[in-house]
């Protein structure tokens, strides 16, 4: 087990940001085969830098900006799962970020993840 526990940093004020809200659905099948999402809005904190930023690209059909941020926090933040689960949604300065990838380091003193997120929708 590694010996690094960085939960002090992920809630220092000076690096955290307590703004951050996370949109979970999970699909559930009634008995006649219908599918319906079941959202709930938690808030949460975690610290926030930029992945890719923001980047505009310009092809045949127009343009259209995405982007990327990293968060790393201890709120358990899932890419989806084989329970029902879709992707998580992140709300961050007003804008919508899909979870698109997961690091686990669970085993990192208190326990983290660092996500992924690219920015939803796509727009320009």
């Amino acid at each position: 087990m590694p010996l690094l526990d960085v939960s002090d940093v992920l809630s220092d004020p000076d690096f955290v940001d307590n703004t951050l809200v996370c949109f979970r659905s999970v699909e559930t099948v009634d008995d006649r085969g219908r599918s319906t999402l079941q959202t709930t809005a938690t808030p949460f904190s975690g610290v926030v830098t930029s992945d890719r930023g923001d980047i505009l690209e310009r092809i045949a059909e127009g343009e259209r900006i995405t982007g990327s941020i990293l968060i790393c926090t201890t709120f358990r933040l899932t890419d989806g799962n084989a329970d029902g689960t879709t992707a998580d949604e992140v709300e961050w300065q007003g804008r919508r970020y899909t979870v698109a990838a997961v690091n686990d380091y669970s085993t990192y003193g208190a326990g983290f993840v660092e996500v992924v997120c690219d920015l939803k929708p796509l727009s320009g």
